[in-house]
């Protein structure tokens, strides 16, 4: 990770769960971290506790919907004043809702793709602009995944998030061949993890916490530092290795 030192990383969705523990772990290697949230205070709160561990990077708080398009222009233009540019995107932010193909609103379909799809793409984009401009040759994107994206589970809530995922797995390999015609060597990385003990699922059954706590308690989890730690094993790759997807799962999990 030394040759990341002093350098700029964009986090998505890091004021809690796995966005959280990515940034600290970003800044305790010394990088310059752009965390975006929608929850300004919860991001200050990371960056006084980064500040309070001695860490030596740091973190920016930046508040940001990603389901609003200038709202995500206007923080990358922030960025290239404050900081010129970012050379590490990291693609954190997802939203599920329990929303069935049979019975759903389309309003709660359109906001999952909203986020996990067009966000993600749109910081994928100007993340590239943004590496290009500056003949930044050595970046990397990587789209924090689900197991969802690579197979459909027998539960109708799951089904449309499922989707969402599917497309970003599609995307970050059409996102690796368009990196190759570029003729650029920006690598692009997938992390497609199983049940993580987060806020997650409490936030997905938010009408009945009790089967958030029941899935928790089901299986021995994966922890947010799991994900932080894959991470940090992709950027520490040589910068020959193309690493496409890794898809982590509890030791318990079946599926």
């Amino acid at each position: 990770m030394d040759r990341w030192k002093g350098r700029v990383a964009l986090v998505t969705g890091a004021s809690v769960g796995i966005g959280a523990a990515i940034v600290k772990s970003l800044v305790q290697h010394g990088m310059k971290v752009v965390g975006c949230a929608r929850n300004l205070q919860q991001l200050e709160n990371l960056a006084a506790e980064c500040v309070s561990s001695g860490f030596s990077g740091t973190l920016f708080p930046y508040k940001c919907d990603l389901s609003v398009e200038d709202e995500v222009l206007s923080m990358f233009s922030w960025i290239k004043v404050q900081h010129q540019g970012i050379d590490v995107c990291i693609n954190n932010a997802g939203l599920a809702l329990p929303e069935p193909l049979l019975s759903g609103k389309t309003s709660g379909w359109k906001n999952i793709m909203d986020v996990n799809v067009i966000g993600l793409s749109v910081c994928v984009r100007e993340a590239y602009q943004s590496m290009k401009e500056r003949n930044i040759d050595d970046g990397h994107i990587i789209n924090i995944n689900s197991i969802c994206g690579h197979r459909a589970v027998n539960n109708a809530d799951v089904h449309f998030y499922a989707a969402s995922k599917y497309a970003v797995t599609a995307l970050t390999e059409g996102l690796r061949q368009e990196l190759r015609e570029a003729k650029t060597h920006i690598r692009a990385t997938c992390i497609s993890p199983g049940f993580v003990e987060t806020e997650f699922a409490y936030r997905f059954f938010s009408q009945n916490p009790e089967k958030a706590e029941a899935l928790y308690k089901s299986i021995k989890c994966l922890q947010a530092d799991d994900i932080a730690n894959a991470v940090v094993y992709v950027l520490s790759a040589p910068p020959h290795v193309q690493i496409g997807d890794i898809v982590m799962r509890p030791v318990e999990q079946l599926t």
